[in-house]
Parts: C-alpha cells; sequence; structure tokens
C-alpha cells in the first residue's frame, strides 16, 4: 500500500438538486485511525458510501490503498472491509455459524473456515456465546460480532460507519479497545462517529465535515486550539447553561470578556473556566458558515 490508504480529490455526489459532497479533499495515512465528524446529513455515509465503492462520485477521483474507486472497483474491494451503522448478523444463526459461513463465502475451506471462525471468536471476547443465536445477543455483544464478520479475511483498509451507535458506555469502551488493537495489527480503520469523546479518544487525525467539504483537520488537541485556549461556562442558579465562550486564556482577555458579562448577568450567575473540548470544536465549525482552512 501507498504512503496513503486513502486519498480524495475534488470529489463531489448531488442527490436531485442537493449537492451532499462539494468538492471534497482529504488524505488518510496508512496505519492510522481517521475520524470524520459531521452533524447528520452532512455526507459522511455518502462519502464511505463512494470510497467503498457501493456510490460512483460525479466528480473528482479516489483512490482506496492506492486502487481508483470507479475504475478499479474490484481491487478496492478486494483491500477493504466494511461495517455500517446497522448489525448485519443472520440472527437464526449461532455468532459460530454466522463467521464460519461467512469465511466460507469468502473462499476458505472448511478446515480454514473452523480456525478463522476460533481465531475472530477469542479476538472478540465472543467465545461465551458462540453457540447461542444471535437473535439472544446484546446490542454491544451484536457489534462485535458483526465487526468480526467483517474482518474474516484480513484486509488493508476498514471502514466504520458510526459504529457504537446505540451501545451503552460500557460496551462502546469495550469496541473502542478492539478498534485499537486492529490498528496495532497495521489497519487502516477510518471512523465516522456521532460521539465526540469517540473521536478524541480514538483517532490520529480528525476531520470535521460541514457543506460538503472538510472544513477543518488536525489531531484533537490541534483541532481544540482553534477554539482558544479557555473555555468561560455561565450557568444560573439552577445549574443550567446560559452561554460558552472561547477566549485566548490570557489575562487580558479574561479581564475583558468578565467585564463584560458583569454587566450583561444578574451578580448571582455562577462562572466557570474550562479547556476546550471537542463538542466545542464540533458546534464552533458546523453552526457557522464552511471555513476555507487547508487540509
Amino acid at each position: 500500500m501507498t504512503s496513503n490508504a486513502i486519498e480524495v480529490n475534488g470529489l463531489s455526489k448531488s442527490f436531485g438538486n442537493t449537492a451532499v459532497l462539494d468538492g471534497l479533499e482529504l488524505s488518510v495515512p496508512s496505519g492510522t485511525i481517521f475520524a470524520l465528524l459531521g452533524p447528520n446529513g452532512a455526507g459522511k455515509t455518502t462519502l464511505i458510501h463512494i470510497l467503498s465503492t457501493l456510490t460512483a462520485p460525479d466528480k473528482g477521483w479516489a483512490r482506496v490503498a492506492g486502487f481508483d474507486v470507479v475504475r478499479e472497483r474490484n481491487e478496492v474491494k478486494r483491500s477493504i472491509s466494511l461495517t455500517g451503522q446497522f448489525a448485519a448478523v443472520d440472527e437464526v444463526l449461532t455468532g459460530a455459524e454466522n463467521l464460519r459461513m461467512m469465511c466460507r463465502l469468502s473462499g476458505l475451506t472448511a478446515a480454514e473456515a473452523r480456525a478463522r471462525t476460533a481465531e475472530l471468536l477469542k479476538q472478540f471476547d465472543l467465545e461465551a456465546v458462540a453457540d447461542k443465536r444471535a437473535k439472544t445477543y446484546s446490542g454491544g455483544t451484536r457489534r462485535r460480532l458483526d465487526l468480526a464478520i467483517s474482518l474474516t479475511t484480513i484486509r488493508p483498509v476498514l471502514f466504520l460507519d458510526e459504529p457504537t451507535t446505540g451501545l451503552d458506555t460500557i460496551s462502546r469502551r469495550a469496541l473502542w479497545e478492539i478498534i485499537l488493537r486492529l490498528k496495532r495489527q497495521g489497519i487502516t480503520i477510518f471512523l465516522t462517529t456521532q460521539y465526540l469523546e469517540e473521536a478524541d479518544e480514538l483517532a490520529d487525525t480528525i476531520a470535521v465535515i460541514h457543506g460538503g467539504r472538510i472544513v477543518a483537520r488536525g489531531t484533537a488537541e490541534e483541532l481544540k486550539a482553534r477554539v482558544g485556549g479557555e473555555v468561560i461556562e455561565l450557568r444560573n442558579g439552577r445549574d443550567e447553561l446560559l452561554r460558552s465562550i472561547p477566549t485566548s486564556g490570557s489575562i487580558a482577555d479574561l479581564r475583558q470578556v468578565l467585564g463584560d458579562l458583569a454587566q450583561a448577568y444578574p451578580s448571582d450567575t455562577r462562572i466557570s473556566i474550562r479547556k476546550p473540548s471537542m463538542d466545542d470544536v464540533f458546534v464552533a465549525l458546523t453552526t457557522a458558515q464552511p471555513l476555507e482552512v487547508p487540509v
């Protein structure tokens, strides 16, 4: 694979009169976790569908594992695994049966399928439920099985489209550990998520999509630095958040902001100061007009 597992240049896609992607550009280095954030309808799933050859772009080009997603679709398909937003398991079959079936469909012999199934059951902590029907699984267990199914054959690039949506905190964190293990195996992971903490925790690089374009890109710390040095929060007597204000963190800036607030809010308003979070970044970048920034 090339140094970049994914390369996108000038990618555009419209549905009817609605432009979902508008000249989008990005690159993902091999062996890293890349997280794409954006509001609902921003084009995250459309981009994954293009990169996984499920949808063709209107303009521009994209390469995955060095192969063009339009002209070399078959080579791309042989280089990727994809886990969508919803678990794609056969509920009538057991976990082990689901895995063996997918192994055979991937071209493994019966003996190879049994061996690979045993490996995946252990890797994804599914051994205890291997012989139970998938319809009895909890949401977190079904998601682990779904991810295991997508990895019956090891591919260099893995697409995860909101993999932890609907999971409780414990199940989500268990899946995070699995994703990090996959990265340590050298797999490139392209992740879309609604959970800002998830991107903060997992990703080497985070990009924010808004208005069909990438409006910001960097590490979690780099993106937080765009918001400012500190965030001032104002709360009323019922502990309800009234306002969040980014500042540079300097004494001069804080003095100016606090002086203005003292004149605008009641004397019982509570003030706290904290570091910027990914929530602040997300709000700042997706509630204004798209920013033109280098990627």
